[in-house]
């Protein structure tokens, strides 16, 4: 009675235990706690005497008032969506959480499951890369974004008197060796310009008494992991150099006339030589010793290239054959072509190859053929007064490695880069790089963001012209891409920002 008085009063009365409040329009409406549930089943309902509160809806709080209709207060569907909210059950809450835990679980696994897709993409287009590459048949076609450069971009490093025969670039791009004529060696700094070795020539006679070379320097070729340097000169003398500091290591011996052709196979310390006795020597630099000679060139050989095979190829000079010698079969094959002296070759990748002649000519080969399958005449072009007119000699060439981009080089002011058409059939001129003087090295970066050119007054292996204007030195010519495929961080872009004089 005192319950339902205090009701009767207007007095709010809590709940009793077991009950919950329910969402109802703007008025809340207690339940029945379970005890007088189970008595209106049992028909115990109309005995029990009902507490006034306990049916009839109370008014809400001045707290609430607020929400009424006119006062802009909830809409049915949100107070049924609060009412659902509310009655959610801990077992319903727990399914619901369970569900979206598996769907979180889910998504994770979708993007992983992507993650290593790409991957395993990205792994198999390298493992595809490198089988095309040992086989010989990667041809990365990159001539087609190559720019001409600005002239005022390409740097020149000056340091040697004579003219410079040859030069190589380390494998990470960092540093370029050179050599000439006056028997020096110097170590640049590729990004600075600066000479960080000098290896100076010595006089005739002075061999046992003094390291370094007494004769034109022809070659020179580095180890792949940037341990070892390599030179050969006139004196028939191979010396090693640690490739670091310019030490000297030691010397090989061996040929009888001059060493012209230098190359390491990739990976390896195993050297090659060539030289105009007309052999090929193998050498093992790291355990300093000679393995074998082998013979075949009719004429003096005057280039070598080598990659990762067991194998090298040479040019043979006034023979006119290029030849592949297999070095565990010791055996050679034979290419004819060229019309002139082979005066430079090097390997495009395991399968394919360029080479220059005294005629004008270069060529491109492929090992499964004994003819060049494209031969482009006077590729230079041709110079003297009329009915004396002669091709300009191809001095030197060069190729990106598993690519179709080559450069040629001349004594005719320009070195001329080519595009290799589809299958190395087909050479394409794509631009000229003006240069004064004979062109007797050529080498293109690792990753083909620029190329360098060794000049001089006079041809590698002779004193037949003398261009009195030339300049003895390097040049390093930044090869500029087309807009969108350019790498503003190579090595390019700093090399045109900072000229040398």
């Amino acid at each position: 009675m005192a319950a339902a008085a205090a009701a009767a009063g207007g007095r709010k009365r809590k709940a009793p235990r077991g009950t919950f409040l329910a969402v109802a329009g703007r008025r809340w409406r207690r339940r029945p706690s379970p005890r007088r549930q189970r008595a209106a089943a049992l028909g115990g309902e109309s005995k029990a005497r009902p507490a006034a509160g306990w049916h009839r809806n109370e008014e809400v709080s001045s707290d609430s008032e607020g929400e009424s209709p006119a006062a802009g207060g909830r809409r049915p569907e949100a107070a049924a969506a609060e009412e659902e909210e509310v009655e959610e059950t801990p077992q319903e809450k727990k399914l619901r959480l369970a569900k979206l835990y598996l769907e979180q679980l889910r998504r994770h696994e979708e993007e992983r499951a992507e993650e290593e897709a790409f991957a395993e993409d990205l792994i198999g287009d390298r493992l595809k890369e490198d089988v095309l590459e040992q086989k010989g048949r990667l041809q990365r076609q990159v001539a087609k974004d190559v720019q001409p450069p600005d002239p005022a971009s390409i740097r020149v490093l000056r340091g040697h008197q004579l003219p410079i025969t040859c030069l190589v670039i380390s494998p990470d791009d960092r540093f370029i060796f050179s050599a000439a004529k006056d028997g020096f060696i110097i170590k640049w700094e590729v990004e600075s310009g600066k000479k960080l070795c000098v290896v100076p020539g010595r006089k005739k006679g002075t061999e046992e008494q003094q390291v370094g070379h007494t004769a034109h320097i022809l070659c020179m070729a580095i180890s792949s992991d940037s341990k070892y340097l390599a030179t050969g000169d006139r004196n028939k003398l191979i010396m090693i150099w640690e490739a670091a500091t310019c030490k000297h290591l030691y010397k090989f011996t061996g040929h009888r006339d001059a060493v012209s052709g230098l190359s390491f196979q990739k990976g390896t310390h195993q050297l090659y030589s060539a030289s105009h006795d007309r052999s090929v020597k193998v050498w093992n630099v790291a355990e300093n010793a000679y393995v074998e000679t082998l013979f075949g060139h009719q004429d003096i050989i005057t280039g070598l290239d080598g990659l990762s095979r067991e194998c090298c190829v040479t040019s043979g000079g006034r023979d006119g054959t290029v030849r592949v010698w297999k070095i565990p079969e010791e055996s050679q094959l034979v290419f004819y072509g060229h019309q002139g002296s082979i005066d430079c070759i090097q390997l495009i990748n395991e399968e394919h190859m360029v080479s220059g002649a005294d005629d004008g000519s270069i060529a491109l080969w492929g090992l499964t053929k004994k003819k060049p399958l494209t031969l482009v005449k006077q590729a230079h072009g041709t110079f003297g007064s009329h009915g004396l007119q002669q091709p300009y000699w191809i001095s030197a060439v060069a190729a990106l490695h598993n690519s179709d981009l080559v450069a040629t080089g001349s004594h005719s002011a320009s070195v001329r880069l080519w595009k290799c058409g589809e299958g190395f059939r087909k050479l394409e001129p794509l631009f000229d790089v003006p240069m004064v003087g004979f062109v007797n090295s050529l080498k293109f970066s690792a990753a083909g963001d620029f190329l360098v050119a060794g000049l001089g007054q006079e041809h590698r292996l002779g004193r037949w012209w003398r261009i009195k204007e030339a300049k003895n030195s390097i040049c390093i010519i930044p090869l500029k891409q087309r807009a969108g495929t350019a790498d503003s961080s190579s090595p390019a872009s700093s090399l045109s920002a900072n000229p040398v004089p």
